[in-house]
């Protein structure tokens, strides 16, 4: 059985920088519109059936969404998929502005 970890923050903010990884933000539309971890893709977890083969590839993939729950659900979809070393931000970005980690603006959100 395919299954995938939680991360916290911290953990997020070190692999950001230390390895190659895709951050997947599945918010909806009017939630990203307030503000996106930097570098994140977004697709919405409905959207996520239809797009999860685009995510195959990535060697480490971190789902967030706004308290964690629905990116769960994303972590655990992409992990069934046979997608390798999956991840869920434990809290979403609830805990990410907490910690005191930045947002940044929809306009510079990766395609």
């Amino acid at each position: 059985m395919s299954t995938y970890n939680e991360i916290d923050a911290h953990d997020l903010s070190v692999m950001l920088t230390t390895q190659s990884l895709l951050l997947v933000d599945v918010r909806n539309d009017d939630e990203v519109a307030r503000g996106v971890i930097q570098n994140a893709i977004h697709i919405p977890l409905a959207m996520l059936p239809v797009q999860y083969e685009s995510l195959a590839k990535a060697d480490n993939i971190v789902f967030y969404c706004h308290s964690g729950v629905r990116s769960a659900h994303a972590a655990a979809f992409a992990a069934s998929k046979g997608c390798k070393h999956v991840y869920n931000l434990a809290g979403g970005v609830l805990a990410w502005a907490r910690a005191g980690y930045p947002f940044a603006q929809i306009n510079t959100l990766s395609k």
